[in-house]
């Protein structure tokens, strides 16, 4: 009698084979689809909260860079410079500007005034480290009084003007001409005291805009500087009011500091002109040596 081979494709038989006209993926005969949808699911997010102390150390850092370098806001503790600046106003200071230009006539700066001014108002000094910390932070983002020894005035005179009070009319006088000062507190008088005096070298006359209530250059002539703060401890141009947002505005100078007759000062004194200045010689003499060169050379002669 004939033998046949037994058929394997009984229907008991476990069917391996996958359909091309199937668009799911195949399942491996040893992995089952639990294991198989879990191997799909991304790896979980890192918790916010494990984050934050990163963001934190990174938003300080960045700050403290701010505040060295470029710019830094500042607390007004006092009414010195009302209406233009309020107690309690914050403004964003400009500490690069005075690295490219000279500092100028109508320009709003803040100084240290150390060994010059003294305090117009009296800050007392956290003891708490805790509170000694939150100030550190607030004063660095300007939501915290200054130091003491800071202070925000505007400048009168710079280097070699002869700033004097009162004319005929009662103005305050720079190399002779008559200021218009419309940033004055209204009913101020542009000064109560008389003086005349001519900015030494490297200084600066200063003054607040509420002249009744400021203790500035006038307040200092009997001292050593004459009232005059030293150029070099400008910290920088106060240039826009950024809170609260009722007094957003710019700090721009008066037209009054524009008349021809004030300026004494050279556009070669500035930092970047005096940089070109220095430059040139060394421009100049590569190019001759460039030139010398070519001479010992000869002229070029191309092949083929």
């Amino acid at each position: 009698m004939d033998t046949f081979p037994a058929d394997d494709s009984s229907d008991d038989a476990p069917d391996h084979s996958v359909d091309v006209g199937d668009a799911r993926e195949p399942v491996e005969p040893d992995q089952s689809p639990a294991k198989a949808a879990k191997r799909k699911q991304p790896a979980p997010q890192g918790s916010i909260w494990k984050e934050l102390p990163v963001l934190i150390v990174i938003a300080i850092g960045l700050a403290i860079l701010l505040k060295t370098f470029l710019v830094q806001a500042f607390y007004i503790p006092s009414g010195s410079m009302e209406n233009t600046l309020q107690v309690g106003d914050r403004v964003m200071v400009n500490k690069v500007v005075y690295h490219l230009r000279d500092i100028k006539r109508g320009d709003v700066v803040v100084f240290d005034g150390l060994d010059s001014f003294t305090p117009e108002v009296s800050i007392p000094e956290p003891t708490n480290p805790v509170a000694k910390a939150l100030g550190w932070f607030g004063s660095l983002v300007g939501f915290a009084p200054p130091s003491e020894k800071d202070f925000i005035k505007r400048v009168i005179g710079i280097p070699g003007d002869r700033v004097a009070c009162c004319d005929t009319k009662g103005r305050v006088t720079v190399n002779g001409v008559p200021l218009t000062e419309p940033y004055l507190f209204p009913g101020n008088t542009p000064s109560d005291t008389t003086f005349d005096i001519i900015v030494p070298p490297g200084r600066l006359w200063v003054m607040g805009d509420h002249r009744a209530e400021s203790s500035d250059s006038r307040a200092h002539i009997q001292d050593p500087g004459g009232g005059t703060v030293p150029e070099n401890k400008v910290i920088g141009r106060a240039f826009v009011i950024i809170w609260p947002v009722a007094h957003w505005s710019w700090l721009s100078n008066p037209a009054t500091f524009d008349q021809g007759g004030l300026s004494k000062s050279s556009a070669l004194s500035s930092p970047l002109a005096l940089g070109f200045v220095g430059a040139l010689p060394i421009v100049v003499g590569r190019r001759r040596w460039s030139r010398w060169r070519s001479r010992r050379a000869g002229p070029l002669v191309r092949s083929g």
